[in-house]
């Protein structure tokens, strides 16, 4: 039933993910094929219309269980943002119209049920050598100005305005966005261990990456309050979902402008997409609202319904209200967000390869001796021991025809290509000298998703895509994760998919509706 992030999901998932379970979550957040048009589990395809109303904890029942090992497939290395039908079977607006009805054809049904009272969740994933916990509730959307939750990543018009149309027709939040906090092992981090080690969990799910994924609802009031006043003043970072939080933004600026309701001092360019104002909360993270997600389960608890998936309460939680009159405040004042404390589960922070199909590696490498000292490896082994090693910025070159490593680039040629308005620490990531000296000065080429595609981790995936197409993978080192946390603070972004954080949340297992908010 649960699925990757949406946007690190291939065509070729979309079918997997689909045959996997006839309620997978990707028929909501990629509604893009002919075969989600049947809308399966409305009260026509199965027979759940009169489940009863869920109690607190309620999750599917054998009728729509999915097996132990969620037939989900893994995060695939290849992606790319998705602002079209991948099929081109269904048009982009009518397809919006199928995530709707068939989210509403879930309720109906008793598919999705709501909680009976608000609760934060604690999210936890695990697996060899991984353990991140976290809490999963409402963020609120007030002046960017605040910076109360930074951006590092800048974001495009095309993705928004895709997830911009899903989120207003479908009116929901359907996946989190993934935030980092320095909480330095407080209350909150001390009641997610708690309540991880000592009760029973909602859900459990294993997924093919190898990953089990754990859920228990916090409900107690006490609980929330000792949780809120832990975050109330913290500063947290965006690792993952940029575009759906400036989404987030977006939509409440025309929600309030629909209702003549008041707008923050930072929003004064509402017509237009915000590119980095993702910044919530006044005062910081902090402050409870109730509300009402969906949590939808893999689950291994015995359920008090078949047939059931939970639409459970919440807890607003992770960052305050907006500055808003209370009695103004509506759902989409408010975004669903995992907050996990990076002192206490420090972050996987993964490189992000290229793969560039119009330039051969002969060529590639050619152009590069001009301005790069390269060093040449007859496998792909012995230059990536190499480029382990080199100091940035560095780019191991690879394809048909071995590895090459670059590295002491021409001081002048650098420094005359790099932005003089940039920081020197944002001019030294090597994501940067990629992107203002490699590609422009040294290839003649820009940077885009029509030119330079986007291989997550897989060095070995990219340098198979060079292979085949002729072209030339660019293998880069991770970022470090103090360097990223600097360039947000200096209110600095990062160039496009420079980091990769994980494990990121699984989509599906808790949702939000602003109906039931």
């Amino acid at each position: 039933m649960t699925s990757p992030p949406y946007d690190l999901i291939s065509d070729a998932d979309v079918e997997v993910l689909l045959d996997s379970h006839p309620n997978n979550v990707v028929r909501l957040i990629l509604p893009c094929s002919s075969r989600s048009n049947s809308s399966p589990g409305t009260p026509a395809d199965d027979d759940h219309s009169s489940s009863p109303a869920a109690t607190p904890g309620t999750h599917p029942g054998p009728p729509l269980q999915p097996p132990a090992q969620d037939a989900a497939r893994p995060q695939p290395p290849v992606t790319r943002t998705r602002t079209t039908s991948p099929t081109a079977e269904t048009p982009l607006e009518p397809r919006y119209a199928v995530a709707r009805d068939t989210l509403r054809n879930w309720l109906d049904a008793g598919i999705l049920v709501p909680d009976d009272v608000p609760a934060l969740y604690v999210y936890e994933q695990s697996g060899p050598d991984v353990l991140q916990r976290g809490l999963i509730g409402d963020v609120g959307l007030a002046d960017p100005a605040q910076r109360i939750i930074l951006p590092h990543e800048d974001v495009f018009p095309g993705p928004i305005a895709d997830r911009l149309a899903l989120m207003s027709t479908t009116q929901a939040n359907l996946e989190p966005i993934f935030l980092l906090y320095d909480g330095g092992n407080g209350t909150a981090t001390r009641l997610v261990n708690e309540v991880a080690a000592e009760r029973r969990p909602l859900v459990s799910a294993h997924t093919e990456d190898g990953l089990t994924h754990r859920l228990w609802a916090i409900t107690a009031p006490d609980e929330i309050a000792a949780i809120n006043a832990d975050l109330h003043h913290r500063q947290a970072l965006i690792a993952d979902g940029h575009h759906r939080y400036a989404t987030y933004r977006v939509l409440q600026r025309q929600e309030r402008a629909t209702r003549h309701l008041p707008t923050t001092a930072g929003d004064t360019h509402a017509a237009q997409p915000p590119t980095g104002d993702a910044h919530v909360g006044q005062p910081p993270i902090g402050d409870t609202h109730a509300g009402h997600p969906l949590a939808t389960g893999d689950s291994a608890a015995p359920p008090s319904a078949p047939g059931e998936t939970d639409v459970s309460q919440h807890a607003r939680a992770g960052t305050a209200a907006p500055a808003y009159d209370e009695a103004a405040l509506g759902p989409w004042d408010f975004g669903l967000a995992l907050l996990v404390d990076s002192r206490a589960y420090p972050p996987d922070l993964k490189a992000i390869h290229r793969v560039i199909e119009g330039l051969p590696l002969d060529e590639a490498v050619s152009r590069a001796k001009s301005s790069w000292q390269v060093h040449d490896y007859k496998d792909l082994a012995a230059g990536l021991a190499a480029l382990e090693g080199a100091p940035e910025p560095a780019f191991l070159l690879a394809g048909e025809d071995g590895s090459h490593l670059l590295t002491d680039p021409d001081p002048v040629q650098l420094a005359r290509a790099m932005p003089p308005d940039q920081s020197d620490h944002w001019n030294s990531l090597n994501t940067s000298v990629l992107a203002e000296f490699v590609l422009p000065v040294v290839w003649g080429m820009r940077d885009n998703d029509q030119t330079v595609h986007i291989v997550h981790h897989d060095t070995d995936a990219a340098v198979s895509m060079a292979v085949r197409t002729g072209g030339t993978a660019v293998i880069l080192k991770p970022l470090v994760v103090d360097d990223v946390l600097a360039i947000a603070a200096g209110g600095e972004r990062v160039p496009r998919k420079s980091t990769s954080f994980g494990p990121k949340p699984r989509t599906g297992l808790v949702l939000r509706t602003f109906a039931t908010d």
